[in-house]
């Protein structure tokens, strides 16, 4: 979806609440991958969704806000042989994740009891687990933060994937004061302007 249509996409979600959610899962995404200790971030599907899309869409937003963090790590349940590399990541990765990683579970469907498992190992491990689901109990429960989308199915995740990706690239909205103070201690710390 190219930036035209995401504006007018988001003009007409305006006022529905689900720009708030979809912001502040962004934000939460973007945070984590750009803090100080952060590692790659892990993007899981389940055994019957295979989150290529939003793969996609994090590696071009990546590359188009310059914060190569973004860019995710596709894991597969399924890796054929000779698959290239960036496509020959299996679930046993997810496994070895420790502090630092960040690990994007997308969940349109219930997600098997070994993703699951490999999740919580995750979280054991100190990786930060995101999960953007349709409400399962047990992945929100493993999840340090979760956008559950009411409606299963592929409209609504391929929406909802749009508007995370784009969030995650934009700088956080938290950030403006800071960004104020610095501005404004440049001021004063800068030589007068001398006015005629």
């Amino acid at each position: 979806m190219d930036a035209v249509r995401l504006s007018a996409l988001s003009a007409s979600l305006a006022g529905t609440g689900l720009l708030d959610v979809t912001r502040a899962f962004g934000g939460a995404l973007h945070r984590s991958v750009t803090r100080r200790a952060a590692a790659d971030l892990l993007l899981v599907g389940t055994d019957a969704y295979e989150p290529w899309h939003l793969a996609a869409h994090l590696g071009d937003e990546a590359a188009r806000a310059g914060i190569g963090a973004l860019a995710p790590v596709l894991l597969r349940h399924r890796v054929a042989a000779g698959a290239p590399a960036h496509l020959a990541h299996g679930l046993p990765r997810l496994a070895e994740a420790r502090r630092g990683a960040t690990v994007l579970v997308v969940a349109p469907d219930r997600p098997g009891d070994a993703l699951l498992e490999r999740v919580d190992d995750a979280r054991r491990g100190g990786a930060t687990v995101l999960a953007l689901d349709a409400g399962d109990q047990e992945l929100g429960s493993l999840a340090h933060e979760r956008l559950a989308v009411p409606v299963a199915g592929e409209g609504p995740f391929d929406l909802v994937q749009h508007l995370v990706s784009a969030a995650a690239a934009s700088p956080a909205r938290h950030r403006g004061l800071r960004v104020r103070l610095a501005r404004l201690a440049g001021q004063l710390a800068a030589p007068p302007v001398l006015r005629w």
